[in-house]
């Protein structure tokens, strides 16, 4: 699968790739998908400062993208 989102992504590279996926980072309470650290944080760090479980959080953003 060559559309994949992966933990290792930045959150910025995510959407900018994926903007369907904005919704999901809002719903899952990562509401600074648009800030200037987003740049540079990868999806497994922001989800850990959230509390977010970084797996379960691929996998939802892979639904997103995969339904588009």
């Amino acid at each position: 699968m060559s559309d994949t989102v992966t933990k290792e992504m930045s959150i910025g590279e995510i959407v900018a790739k994926y903007p369907e996926t904005a919704g999901t980072f809002m719903e899952w309470g990562l509401h600074c998908y648009g800030c200037a650290v987003a740049r540079y944080e990868t999806l497994e760090q922001g989800a850990a400062a959230h509390g977010i479980s970084v797996d379960d959080f691929v996998v939802a953003l892979n639904k997103v993208v995969e339904t588009k």
